[in-house]
């Protein structure tokens, strides 16, 4: 590879995707376009050299978002983002869409800027919902929208757990290449006997055999992932690593050339919350009869160390939400031990407040599901 390939990334949030594509030393990201002001800040703060148009990509056209970046047709060899899953509610023929067209959804402005500036592939990723939605239409649509405008297009289920990410988190992830190709997704890199939304026989979901596990890395667990980060209790906070030395390649990996530790810090529980967490176990039936009067079942529950994590969400410090309790410390888990369960390196720099920041990291795609992404397209180039 002479030169790094361009990227524009569309519907950015932080910019872990795109992250994850630089990790690999083959990609560069020229720009992109985010609507939340902190979220379009932390990828300007992590993607110095990209341009980044804080606004909503339904008003700006490519043309605009051109005019703002410098960013011309041809520049960018990919384009890559998740569009938000209310673009799931009126998907219209290609054919139909004018750039002005108030009817447009957010997956027709990816398409839009796809047809504009012509990348060599495109990448687009979200929620496991998209393949039901509509009886399966919804996702034939967007296929069939992408192929009517030059591109051949396909789709898998993929599970960050398979690919070195401490966290069970489902994504589709689309691609399509305008050369006609078969487009190829990343094979596992780690195995775990993982459940799936999808049918465990479905043809377009990828998991990782037990009879062929022998060839893969054991999955990245909880502890694995956070038991470097200094033990603090409820309201506490530390700067200082556990350890002088990581004690795995993943916390090797995530440390990188830091020296201290950023955003590990406690939510300051109640005296009734933390009683609910002293007796907090696998799920919420763990807890005595009346201590909580509502709640999921993975409510006021603990992760499990030796395994990796569930999927993490936008409220991951607070003990009501799903299952983000410490697997031995008592109280929820802090903002960096969230992002390292979503595989954001340690220098990655989020901007914002602390609420903000927590929703950024429970938000993002895994950088290293999209390093996975980005090493299978290098290949492909590679033999292009």
């Amino acid at each position: 590879m002479q030169h790094k390939l361009g990227i524009i990334d569309l519907f950015s949030g932080t910019g872990g995707f795109s992250q994850g594509f630089e990790m690999t030393g083959g990609f560069h990201v020229l720009g992109g376009i985010e609507i939340l002001p902190m979220s379009a800040a932390t990828f300007a703060a992590n993607h110095l050299n990209a341009k980044i148009v804080n606004d909503d990509i339904l008003k700006i056209t490519p043309e605009m978002f051109s005019e703002r970046t410098g960013i011309r047709i041809g520049d960018a060899n990919l384009i890559i983002g998740g569009p938000p899953c209310q673009g799931f509610s009126s998907i219209r023929p290609f054919r139909s869409l004018e750039e002005d067209d108030p009817r447009n959804n957010l997956y027709e402005s990816f398409a839009l800027y796809v047809r504009y500036f012509k990348p060599d592939y495109f990448v687009m990723e979200n929620v496991v919902g998209l393949v039901t939605h509509n009886q399966g239409r919804t996702i034939k649509e967007i296929v069939s929208s992408f192929e009517g405008i030059g591109y051949t297009t396909d789709w898998r289920v993929l599970n960050a757990v398979h690919y070195g990410v401490p966290q069970r988190r489902e994504r589709v992830v689309m691609i399509g290449n305008r050369y006609g190709r078969q487009n190829s997704f990343p094979e596992p890199t780690h195995f775990f006997e993982a459940k799936s939304m999808m049918s465990r026989k479905h043809e377009k979901l990828i998991i990782s055999f037990p009879l062929l596990c022998e060839n893969l890395k054991p999955a990245v667990t909880v502890e694995e992932a956070i038991s470097d980060l200094s033990p603090i209790g409820s309201g506490e906070s530390s700067t200082k690593y556990a350890f002088i030395e990581p004690k795995n390649e993943f916390q090797r990996l995530m440390r990188g050339n830091s020296e201290y530790v950023t955003l590990h810090e406690s939510t300051n529980h109640s005296e009734k919350m933390l009683e609910i967490i002293k007796y907090s176990g696998r799920n919420i039936y763990a807890l005595p009869t009346g201590m909580v009067s509502s709640g999921f079942s993975t409510s006021y529950s603990r992760l499990e160390g030796h395994e990796p994590s569930v999927t993490l969400t936008v409220n991951f410090v607070h003990p009501a939400s799903n299952k983000c309790i410490h697997p031995n410390q008592d109280r929820a888990l802090t903002p960096r031990e969230g992002a390292r369960i979503q595989s954001f390196p340690d220098e990655f720099i989020f901007r914002g407040s602390r609420q903000q920041i927590i929703k950024q990291i429970g938000n993002a795609v895994p950088p290293l599901l999209g390093k996975a992404i980005a090493e299978c397209l290098l290949r492909q180039w590679s033999v292009s």
